[in-house]
């Protein structure tokens, strides 16, 4: 939601992550699953929902932060600074062909 609101407004998202996080094959179990929601006491404490203005706020904790390419600008990894169209071929060299196989 937030790389949402920055591309609104024109706000560059930069990733941070290292390349073991990042998998050569596409999210095979579908959007849906991805977006699994969970209780969002874990970011905001019940106490304050007293509060008038912030009991009238809708709260959304997913459980996963699953952000199309589209929304991302560079990708910062251990190995260097990447633009999100290289991705796909830094994939290709940093996973051997058996390790794609693998993952089907």
């Amino acid at each position: 939601m937030v790389a949402l609101a920055a591309k609104q407004n024109s706000v560059p998202v930069v990733i941070v992550t290292g390349m073991f996080k990042l998998c050569p094959m596409y999210p095979h179990e579908g959007q849906d699953t991805l977006n699994d929601l969970v209780s969002p006491s874990s970011v905001v404490d019940y106490s304050m929902m007293s509060d008038s203005v912030i009991s009238k706020v809708e709260f959304i904790n997913p459980v996963h932060d699953y952000l199309t390419p589209n929304l991302i600008n560079l990708y910062v990894t251990n190995i260097g600074t990447y633009q999100p169209s290289y991705v796909y071929r830094l994939l290709a060299e940093y996973y051997h062909s058996e390790d794609w196989e693998s993952f089907e």
